[in-house]
């Protein structure tokens, strides 16, 4: 995956973007199953070349030194469940913090 493309207003990624995470999630896919025992890739990857925005927040967690893989299937909903499985939290995201009262609490200390 190119780390360093410019992020793109309307999340659309190029043919040759797609061809690259789809790539890379195949083979994360191949070598992690005990994640996800009971689905297939095709099967998935068919229910993302539907959802260009899904694509590219996946695309984005692993521009960012993430590594998404599917994890589960919900039924009800008709939808796969995607996790950034990293083994540690990548650079760019550690110490970042999204809650507000959290952030003061930390400067207090």
């Amino acid at each position: 995956m190119t780390k360093g493309r410019r992020i793109s207003n309307n999340m659309e990624l190029s043919l040759e973007q797609r061809g690259e995470i789809f790539g890379i999630l195949k083979a994360r896919f191949g070598k992690n199953m005990n994640r996800h025992k009971d689905l297939e890739w095709a099967k998935v990857q068919a229910k993302l070349e539907t959802n260009a925005e899904k694509l590219w927040s996946l695309s984005e967690m692993e521009r960012t030194e993430g590594e998404p893989d599917v994890i589960g299937y919900d039924k009800e909903t008709d939808e796969y469940i995607f996790c950034d499985c990293s083994a540690e939290s990548p650079k760019g995201r550690r110490s970042v913090c999204y809650d507000r009262e959290a952030l003061e609490s930390r400067k207090k200390k």
